[in-house]
């Protein structure tokens, strides 16, 4: 078991439509990265960018990406994470894969397609959440939309981690700020959210605002607006043991069940 888990967020423009482009890109990026490195958080649809012509990108379980980031996260020993536009059964999904060094795969698809942008006309909703057991720490992903629904996220597993992929787009990016540190402040836990930044297809601009929150909802990046970049944090289990045993909040949440 890690005490500490040292995570990459990178924050990055994404090629329209264009995988090889990104994971071109996304190569360069992880073979920069001289630390040894625990996990690396990509963006939401990260070969493609949050497009509704799932027909142009889509791959299979077995096609490219998905080797790629094998191969990456073996030689690099890290997890990798990000979503990709799957097709399975002659359906859609919008499919965060977490791939871990010894080539296992988990994934979730995501929950809370974003009807605003008719996502739900082209992908298929997932029903099952994820949490993942990784170097004793367990960690939940989640995926953009996801991040405006508490109940979907609450920490009723007692996870150590809540991440988020996104294409968060500029023009709502007060909420994404406030609902990420609301996240961790309620959950307590860690809450990473990993946001695009540039122009997509469609013309909508995104400014990043990828950010790392403690259980206090302390930011702990340092990630400006708009920049295209990486980021290292490194996060504590003897932060979340203190602060847990100290205040105790979640043993008072509330039980529920969700239908």
């Amino acid at each position: 078991m890690n005490n500490d888990l040292k995570v990459a967020l990178i924050q990055t423009d994404l090629a329209w439509e264009n995988p090889e482009a990104n994971r071109k890109l996304f190569s360069q990026k992880i073979n920069a990265i001289s630390e040894d490195i625990d996990l690396i958080i990509l963006p939401e649809m990260f070969t493609s960018g949050f497009t509704m012509n799932a027909s142009k990108v889509a791959e299979t379980m077995t096609g490219t990406t998905v080797s790629w980031m094998q191969n990456l996260s073996k030689e690099h020993h890290t997890a990798i994470t990000g979503s990709v536009v799957i097709t399975e059964n002659n359906v859609f999904y919008n499919r965060l894969l977490f791939v871990s060094p010894d080539g296992g795969i988990q994934y979730y698809d995501k929950k809370h397609t974003f009807t605003l942008a008719h996502e739900h006309k082209t992908y298929k909703a997932g029903s099952k959440q994820l949490v993942v057991t990784y170097k004793g720490w367990t960690i939940k992903p989640l995926v953009c939309y996801d991040l405006r629904f508490p109940v979907w996220a609450r920490n009723t597993e007692d996870y150590d981690l809540l991440l988020y992929v996104a294409n968060w787009p500029k023009v709502r990016v007060t909420a994404w700020d406030a609902l990420l540190k609301a996240r961790a402040i309620e959950n307590m836990s860690y809450c990473i959210g990993v946001n695009r930044v540039g122009l997509d297809g469609n013309g909508f601009e995104y400014c990043g605002h990828t950010a790392a929150y403690d259980v206090l909802g302390e930011r702990l990046d340092t990630i400006p607006s708009g920049k295209d970049l990486t980021e290292i944090v490194t996060l504590s289990k003897d932060h979340i043991i203190k602060y847990r045993e100290k205040l105790g909040f979640l043993k008072d949440r509330d039980d529920f069940s969700l239908e």
